[in-house]
């Protein structure tokens, strides 16, 4: 009867674990696509993330910005997303590039003026990549 007890609580453990990220991935747009996410995530040149972090499911990254291992855990989707639009909004200091801002930057190359670094739906991939199942999970 023992067993029965522990094996039901680390089921109702796991599901409730995965009901969050379930939850949490929900309220990403449809058209998100994670396998997109992971192929920007990889892109040195135009994105960079992979310079900074360590992500969960990619080759080895940096250590200048945070580890990106359980982000799930500690944020949401849409918090990872306004992190990654604009994270001066959050800390004014960063050296996090302005993904979907051209607010105030400055020595910007007159051909990439008015133009963002990623798109709407782009910044949607990242974060469905990073909010999967199979990356939340240290």
């Amino acid at each position: 009867m023992k067993l029965l007890v522990a094996g039901l609580a680390w089921c109702l453990a796991c599901c409730t674990g995965w009901s969050q990220v379930w939850a949490q991935t929900s309220d990403l747009p449809a058209s998100a696509s994670p396998e997109r996410g992971r192929a920007l995530l990889m892109q040195r040149q135009d994105t960079g993330c992979i310079l900074c972090h360590q992500i969960p499911g990619l080759p080895v990254g940096g250590a200048l910005g945070p580890s990106l291992h359980g982000l799930a855990q500690r944020s949401t989707p849409a918090q990872a997303r306004e992190r990654i639009a604009d994270a001066r909004r959050l800390n004014p200091q960063t050296i996090m590039p302005a993904y979907l801002s051209t607010e105030g930057l400055h020595n910007v190359a007159q051909r990439y003026r008015g133009q963002t670094v990623l798109t709407p739906l782009a910044l949607d991939d990242i974060v469905s990549y990073l909010f999967q199942p199979d990356t939340t999970i240290p």
